[in-house]
């Protein structure tokens, strides 16, 4: 049994197995989105859902940070969690925290028909991805070189997501110091439109900047593999934010 949190679940023993589910720790992460206001930042930011019907866009952001969380690898991954009763049951409690009367009817409302499904299927859910890529920033791109797209309003409300994200944390567990680790990391793909990096073989190199102090990522931004690499180090002191230490690759420039 753990202390009750902002969602009606607890932990027991139960040999039945009914509206259980096997994600044991799922619980916490959704109890966690619900009291620091995750889902409604996302509804607040996040615009890549149009119109007034179907999946929120909520709905889908959140399936997929339990899906990474519970060890997915792919968009079809979405299936294990639709097949898991208890899992579903939280989700939908999670999503219609603090809602009124009239709010719930809203949502029921974007369906015509009625809905089957708890969690997004894999083709809906990419099409919701397709909405973060903006195409006419590809059309930008020259063959064989280097390119970083603008990020579209979809992209920087996931930004503004994360900053309401750190906002939390650090007013509830203050950090005067922020040890900045701002470095890119390879990652290796098949895929043939991506470039070969240093080490000679195809792959991605997006950059994160992590809060060491918090376990934060502040930052991240997708890019090619083929941008040169250089360390350095950087202090900055501010008087009304504390210490700030940088560690930065300063490929960040390129």
């Amino acid at each position: 049994m753990m202390t009750q949190g902002e969602l009606a679940f607890k932990y027991e023993v139960d040999h039945q197995g009914a509206g259980m589910t096997g994600m044991g720790g799922i619980g916490t992460y959704l109890d966690l989105a619900c009291r620091s206001g995750m889902v409604s930042s996302i509804e607040r930011h996040v615009k890549a859902r149009q119109g007034g019907q179907g999946w929120t866009d909520a709905k889908t952001v959140v399936s997929l940070m339990m899906l990474n969380l519970v060890g997915g690898r792919c968009v079809e991954d979405v299936n294990r969690l639709e097949s898991d009763e208890g899992f579903c049951r939280l989700l939908g409690k999670a999503l219609t925290q603090g809602l009124s009367r009239k709010g719930c009817r809203t949502l029921k409302k974007r369906w015509r028909k009625e809905k089957t499904r708890s969690v997004p299927s894999s083709s809906s859910v990419f099409r919701y991805l397709a909405e973060f890529h903006d195409q006419e920033q590809e059309r930008l791109r020259e063959p064989g070189k280097a390119f970083i797209p603008q990020p579209n309003e979809a992209l920087k409300g996931l930004c503004k997501v994360n900053e309401d994200m750190v906002a939390f944390v650090q007013s509830n567990r203050p950090e005067p110091t922020a040890t900045l680790d701002i470095d890119a990391t390879l990652v290796e793909t098949k895929k043939a439109e991506a470039l070969f990096c240093y080490k000679g073989y195809r792959a991605y190199q997006p950059v994160n900047t992590w809060w060491a102090e918090q376990g934060l990522v502040l930052h991240t931004e997708f890019r090619d593999g083929c941008l040169r690499r250089r360390l350095g180090v950087f202090r900055r002191e501010s008087k009304r934010s504390g210490c700030a230490l940088i560690r930065r690759d300063t490929s960040m420039s390129c």
